[in-house]
């Protein structure tokens, strides 16, 4: 029997820096899901610690409805009770629409904050940080959906179309939404700061929102707004949320509405992923 013997380490064996063991990227598809699925747990529990987070989705319907029909309601359609059929599924889109925007700022923030740096010693899919922070906003937009509806509600809103064709386009809404969202996504991975890209994001969404004919019936605009709306994919967005609440109607809005969305998600959601996993 031989014995080996080693030899004891030197000071300059110790000083030498071990290297850290790398968390391998082959990761099945369907634990990628299942780490996506407990990341957006994890954002949900943010909420729980941060309550702040929800007045976006929660105050801001309640508060928006209200002095809107109070507001503009005789001016643009001679009664509340006359504005609202307009202006609910309006209000329903632009309020859902801009909560997407808080994906990118939350997103930049983690990143400055070294979240995601600790998601990468984790022996989890990197990208599931990244989808599962996109699929916890999509609890805040269905909040922000049923709050606004039963505001408008309580006002005296009565839409015509029924509940299955309500329920369609608060998913479409809800839906369109998330596939914005990708393009926030994006410029939160590579913004400089939470505030630029709230900025950002804020300039691009609210000229869009506003001539989108949410509070005002676009035959009313000139002819070079009604123009750009051809182009602009919320005022898609609202005549399907307005056509299908009022009358139950599914038209070609709703057609624009879903492949607009699946296009956004197709160019989107790679760059998005691209340039997070760069930066993972």
């Amino acid at each position: 029997m031989t014995t080996t013997l080693t030899a004891p380490a030197t000071g300059a064996d110790l000083a030498k820096p071990r290297p850290i063991p790398e968390v391998s990227n082959h990761i099945p598809f369907r634990q990628t899901v299942q780490n996506s699925f407990t990341m957006a747990y994890r954002g949900i529990l943010k909420i729980k610690h941060n309550p702040e987070q929800l007045f976006d989705v929660t105050v801001q319907p309640i508060l928006f409805t209200a002095l809107f029909a109070g507001i503009f309601g005789g001016a643009m359609a001679g009664s509340i009770s006359a504005y609202l059929p307009i202006l609910i599924p309006g209000l329903l889109v632009q309020t859902v629409v801009l909560t997407s925007v808080v994906t990118g700022t939350q997103m930049r923030e983690d990143m400055d904050k070294g979240v995601f740096d600790r998601f990468k010693s984790l022996p989890i899919a990197r990208i599931s940080a990244l989808s599962g922070a996109l699929l916890a906003d999509m609890v805040r937009y269905t909040l922000a959906t049923v709050l606004t509806i039963t505001m408008g509600i309580i006002l005296g809103y009565r839409p015509h179309g029924g509940l299955v064709a309500i329920v369609v386009a608060g998913l479409v809404v809800v839906f369109c939404s998330f596939a914005i969202s990708w393009i926030w996504a994006l410029i939160g991975i590579t913004g400089k700061s939470a505030a630029a890209v709230q900025g950002i994001s804020m300039m691009i969404m609210f000229p869009l929102t506003f001539m989108s004919g949410a509070f005002a019936q676009v035959s009313t605009m000139p002819g070079w707004l009604q123009g750009i709306n051809k182009i602009n994919p919320i005022y898609y967005m609202v005549n399907t949320a307005r056509e299908l609440m009022n009358t139950g109607a599914y038209s070609s809005n709703l057609a624009y509405s879903l492949i607009g969305s699946v296009v956004v998600i197709a160019i989107f959601a790679p760059l998005a992923v691209k340039a997070y996993m760069r930066r993972a």
